[in-house]
């Protein structure tokens, strides 16, 4: 690991960080304590090379194929919630079809996306009965506070359901397309989303190869 490489995981701050690979653009690094694989910091990209990217994506609310794609989480959330359920939609981009979807269903659904819906009133603490965070959590620069904050905005008995990729083995990354997107900085696994559970008292159960419901007491 070179002096430019921050010695410290961005999700639990431990110290015991090894190489874990390295492409033409970038070295990739994981925890010895919540397997996180991480990109450093100085690889991120700007604000504005972010929203650049983002911008390319045409996810719109009607889209039935980028329903059918969001219905993976929203299948096994919709067994957890009812109608009247207050739901925030976390990084919903510019087309949140999965907030269309929760609405139909008869959910109160509020918007926050840090570049599209930047509304930060939204955010309130122990104000909703579920967060979806679908395919944000790669991108997250400070993934520690981002998920304390969900964490904190769930009522008791509340579900927060994220959407990523995960991550299996070192062998299976070197040809893992999900690492070649450069706004996704944070690599996930099983044993790194048991170890948040834990961590925050949580309950989790896994669906799918990339969908994590976890459960708030």
């Amino acid at each position: 690991m070179s002096n430019a490489e921050p010695a410290s995981c961005p999700l639990c701050h431990s110290t015991a960080v090894t190489h874990y690979h390295h492409d033409k653009h970038r070295p990739y690094l994981q925890c010895g304590q919540c397997a996180l694989v991480f990109v450093p910091s100085s690889f991120y990209l700007s604000s504005e090379q972010e929203k650049a990217e983002y911008d390319l994506h045409d996810n719109q609310v009607d889209d039935m194929g980028y329903r059918q794609f969001l219905s993976r989480v929203w299948a096994p959330l919709a067994e957890k919630l009812g109608a009247g359920s207050r739901v925030l939609d976390f990084g919903c981009g510019p087309g949140p079809a999965l907030a269309a979807m929760m609405e139909e269903a008869e959910m109160s659904v509020s918007l926050y996306d840090h570049f599209y819906f930047p509304d930060k009133s939204v955010l309130l603490k122990s104000a909703y009965d579920g967060i979806t965070a679908t395919e944000v959590i790669e991108h997250l620069h400070m993934p520690d506070k981002v998920f304390a904050q969900w964490v904190e905005m769930l009522k008791p008995n509340g579900w927060l359901a994220v959407m990523t990729k995960l991550v299996k083995d070192p062998a299976a990354f070197a040809h893992w397309h999900y690492k070649n997107d450069r706004t996704h900085v944070c690599f996930f696994s099983q044993k790194t989303f048991r170890w948040l559970a834990d961590q925050y008292g949580l309950n989790v159960t896994f669906h799918g190869d990339d969908v994590m419901l976890f459960s708030k007491q």
